[in-house]
């Protein structure tokens, strides 16, 4: 993969190392309170209406090896959304940068991988299984919307970070 970078920052600070966004991408997300920056992380997906006008909601992120996945009901409004137009923005604020990724979600139909991710979802506390080509459990959070839920693996082609400690910075990454 080649990464382009961009300093977006206008002070003269440097840009900000792939090395360390990559860590953080590759990372836990945990979103219990007191977690995360600020007090917990909460993961945003942005996807658009039929009409152009932007939909945003929560959703719990799992990384497996730097691909980050998340879950929606089939009905939901997101997940009508990505099944029309798959271009998505995912945005988490974190102690050292604030993210945005810009891309793509596919859904996740391959039953190995289905499996793959279910298994981590269930080591990190959530409960999932397979059914079929998708995911169920005993709960969820309340906008997943109800069992199955659909898989989704976020394709990132750029990756904003934003310092929010020490030494700041702006940068865009370009995935190609």
């Amino acid at each position: 993969m080649t990464i382009t970078q961009h300093n977006l920052d206008g002070y003269g600070t440097p840009p900000i190392e792939w090395d360390r966004v990559r860590a953080v991408l590759d990372g836990p997300l945990p979103q219990a309170p007191g977690t995360g920056g600020p007090q917990r992380h909460t993961t945003w997906l942005t996807t658009t209406n039929p009409d152009g006008s932007p939909h945003v909601m929560p959703v719990g992120v799992q990384s497996v090896d730097g691909t980050w996945y998340f879950t929606s009901g089939p009905t939901t409004r997101k997940s009508r959304n990505l099944a029309r137009d798959a271009r998505c923005t995912v945005s988490v604020a974190t102690e050292p940068f604030d993210l945005i990724i810009e891309g793509t979600a596919d859904r996740v139909t391959d039953s190995s991988e289905l499996t793959s991710v279910a298994a981590i979802y269930a080591a990190d506390g959530w409960p999932a299984e397979v059914a079929g080509d998708a995911l169920t459990a005993p709960f969820s959070a309340p906008s997943a919307g109800r069992a199955p839920w659909h898989l989704y693996r976020v394709q990132p082609t750029a990756v904003f970070a934003l310092g929010t400690a020490e030494p700041f910075g702006a940068t865009k990454f370009e995935l190609g």
